[in-house]
């Protein structure tokens, strides 16, 4: 389908073949290009790689309502649902009978054409990748998360999106021989952005709060983040507003789950709070005993940025991730 301006801005909506199931079944998904009337760069965008995270897909919708075709400078390829198999399941990751490679997506940029199911996928939408100047790769995290954009460390173009998609937290990742061991252990190199930046393409990952709920202001926060971005790149005309905003490192700096049990977080505690090395974040305890199995505790001091309210964990979850911070 097509939709156009009277001034000669366009849409396109292009169904594609990103792999094909055991059955011979095709596993699609849609391409939309905005191209707009005068020469300008090409931005990419997409949403749902872990098919639970939908607020980045209703983001593109909004978006899609909001770009004005008549004022676009330069082509926007946008899609909404880069993962259909663990969209249609409203989950992380794709069951192992499907890829035995690996069940994340986001672990195998940028794919391979003859390779798993997720390599597959990842391949087919990389040609769309390197055919840009920047790439925005919408997620959604749990709700108890300060909404935030995650950049290369050092990467300067990249860390300018940051900025200007706006939100109040920006965090800084080591990527590479700047990495701890755990981020390589982790596969994090797989990663689009990781994988986008090492093909010199400036590329970010908005972190919006939580998922399988699309929530009013998480959208907003999304939309106005990619239309900042577009003003950024000249794709559309205005500036980018001045916003105070904290930077922080990611370096991996979370709080695990040593037992299986219940977890009670300390009630004082809240997203944003700047915490001290070894404090409290709450306490895993036996529901049928009542003992306390773990006092979980950060292993050094920043900002934290994510607190599970989740009260049933096993041994190895996340309870809560803190960032360094730093100046700007």
């Amino acid at each position: 389908m097509e939709r156009a301006v009277m001034s000669g801005g366009t849409h396109t909506a292009d169904r594609i073949t990103l792999a094909r199931l055991p059955s011979g079944v095709e596993l699609t998904t849609t391409v939309h290009t905005y191209r707009g009337v005068t020469p300008g760069p090409t931005l990419y965008v997409q949403a749902a790689q872990h098919g639970r995270e939908i607020n980045g897909t209703e983001v593109l919708r909004r978006f899609h309502e909001r770009l004005p075709l008549e004022s676009l400078s330069g082509t926007v390829i946008a899609v909404p649902v880069a993962n259909p198999l663990t969209f249609d399941r409203v989950s992380y990751t794709t069951p192992e009978q499907l890829d035995s490679v690996h069940p994340n997506m986001n672990r195998i940029w940028p794919g391979d054409a003859e390779g798993s199911l997720h390599q597959r996928l990842a391949a087919r939408l990389w040609e769309y990748v390197t055919a840009a100047d920047a790439v925005v790769d919408l997620h959604t995290g749990s709700p108890d998360m300060l909404p935030h954009v995650v950049y290369r460390e050092g990467d300067e173009r990249s860390r300018d999106l940051a900025a200007a998609f706006g939100t109040d937290l920006l965090l800084a990742e080591g990527a590479g021989e700047d990495a701890p061991d755990e981020w390589h252990r982790r596969g994090f190199e797989g990663k689009l952005r990781v994988a986008a930046a090492e093909a010199g393409i400036p590329s970010i990952t908005p972190e919006l709060a939580h998922n399988k709920q699309i929530l009013e202001d998480v959208v907003e926060t999304g939309v106005t983040g990619l239309l900042a971005v577009c003003r950024s790149l000249e794709l559309l005309p205005g500036a980018v507003p001045e916003r105070d905003q904290r930077i922080a490192r990611n370096h991996l700096g979370q709080v695990s789950a040593d037992a299986a049990g219940l977890f009670r977080p300390t009630p004082r505690l809240a997203v944003g709070d700047e915490i001290a090395e070894g404090e409290p974040i709450g306490t895993v305890y036996d529901p049928t005993t009542y003992d306390a199995l773990q006092e979980a505790r950060t292993e050094r001091s920043g900002l934290l940025y994510a607190l599970t309210r989740e009260a049933t964990v096993t041994a190895g979850d996340q309870l809560a991730s803190v960032a360094l911070t730093r100046e700007a």
